[in-house]
């Protein structure tokens, strides 16, 4: 039987609770270091969360990127890169907590440089002022928060590192998404409004993903959480 709508929201509320509280452990233990792989890195994070919670299984791939690669859109696949003593690094993760979906990405960065720390700050500011916005508009669609997510990143000296700044969450395996389904996802294609209802009549529930780049220097930095929750 499927769970009523508050208990949904408490759900996914805690399911980001738990992620971000994995996250925090990461940032402990100072499992973003130097010398070590991307993959090896995503390894520990994935044996963490086991740790953790008893978490086995992530409802989409596991990212851990540094340098050049934090440039990348999420549907590329770099090869594994060693991380630098003065390096960027995010984390994009979606672990499953009783049959719930998190979708959690932070930065970290290693060491003093100005760009690398303001850029890691910017990412939440941009993703506060784009909650803001979604807040503050009942009637919002994907492509209104998107260009205004994207304002917000221009505004701030970088641009917006991929196609879209987020997408539905929820039970797993929530409704499918891919990239021919527009509505599924906050981009330019999607003319819907965010708030409404999917095929089954659950609330539509909705993460923001800030993915920002700075093509002259060569990184960029990744932030996403809840928007509709929290």
């Amino acid at each position: 039987m499927a769970d009523d709508e508050p208990t949904r929201a408490t759900r996914l509320l805690d399911a980001q609770a738990k992620a971000e509280r994995l996250f925090a452990e990461i940032d402990r233990r100072g499992l973003v270091a130097p010398g070590e792989g991307e993959r090896a890195v995503s390894d520990r994070v994935r044996d963490l969360a086991n740790e953790m919670f008893g978490t086995t299984r992530h409802w989409h791939k596991r990212i851990v990127r540094s340098g050049p690669n934090t440039l990348l859109p999420y549907k590329e696949n770099p090869p594994d890169r060693l991380i630098g003593a003065d390096d960027i690094v995010f984390a994009d993760f979606g672990p499953i907590f009783e049959e719930y979906e998190a979708d959690f990405g932070r930065t970290f960065v290693l060491g003093d440089d100005p760009v690398k720390r303001r850029l890691r700050d910017d990412l939440a500011d941009v993703f506060a002022a784009g909650k803001r916005h979604f807040a503050a508009d009942p009637d919002i669609t994907g492509a209104r928060l998107h260009t205004e997510v994207a304002r917000l990143a221009t505004d701030a000296g970088w641009e917006l590192g991929g196609w879209h700044a987020g997408h539905l969450v929820g039970e797993f395996p929530h409704e499918r998404i891919d990239g021919a389904d527009v509505e599924s996802y906050i981009t330019p294609a999607n003319d819907t409004p965010l708030r409404r209802t999917d095929k089954a009549g659950r609330v539509c529930h909705w993460i923001l993903e800030i993915h920002l780049v700075d093509r002259a220097h060569g990184f960029g930095g990744f932030y996403e959480e809840l928007l509709t929750l929290g």
